[in-house]
């Protein structure tokens, strides 16, 4: 059975989602932020010598970064569904959203929460942070236009991994900004496999009221 060690509030809440839409038996292996410093606790570490989640575990194979586990899910037991065809033009483009989100959309989020620790000494950098946020959103945008989904309009590994951009993004209020993001979160969050997720993992701190 794939296990997940799963962080409460965190990305890891995607990988869930993926195997809900997928309906893969799963075990959840849950730990909790500690409520002052909002970091992993140490238990985290005996599996990850980061202690961070999300961490895969398949039959004594441990996998790490929620764009391999997604890839690697889909692969391994997707039977061939929310992906494109390996080869296509639309998997090439399925591939790029898939990193897009870890290894471009997320990093201005992460300066803005790091950055935000520091009071005025993080000033300087505040305008520049807020104008890469606001950029990757409005590609993001851009992208989906009147669409529902990324790639072929059709739900993906793509939006799997997109889908905490979008709800951080709405949760920071750049939805009144960006509409059909905030639409494309609340699509989402709308589905039953993702509700069926967050109830196994409640509360999530990033629900978008729709």
């Amino acid at each position: 059975m794939l296990i997940v060690h799963h962080l409460n509030n965190s990305r890891s809440q995607r990988i869930l989602w993926l195997l809900e839409e997928l309906g893969l038996p799963h075990e959840i292996r849950h730990y909790n932020r500690d409520a002052t410093t909002n970091l992993a606790p140490p238990e985290l570490k005996a599996i990850h010598p980061l202690g961070k989640s999300p961490v895969l575990e398949d039959q004594g194979r441990i996998i790490i970064e929620s764009g391999a586990i997604t890839d690697y899910i889909l692969r391994r037991h997707g039977g061939g569904r929310l992906m494109p065809e390996p080869g296509s033009a639309a998997h090439e483009d399925y591939l790029q959203w898939l990193h897009f989100a870890e290894g471009s959309a997320m990093t201005p989020f992460l300066l803005a929460l790091y950055t935000g620790r520091l009071g005025e000494a993080a000033a300087p950098l505040k305008p520049r942070i807020e104008e890469q946020i606001g950029a990757h959103v409005a590609y993001l945008a851009q992208r989906l236009g009147s669409n529902d989904w990324l790639v072929e309009n059709r739900l993906t590994g793509a939006d799997i991994m997109m889908s905490f951009i979008a709800e951080i993004a709405s949760a920071q209020g750049l939805g009144a900004h960006f509409p059909n993001v905030l639409a494309y979160a609340q699509r989402i969050q709308a589905r039953p496999a993702w509700q069926a997720a967050a109830a196994k993992t409640e509360p999530y701190g990033f629900r978008i009221a729709g």
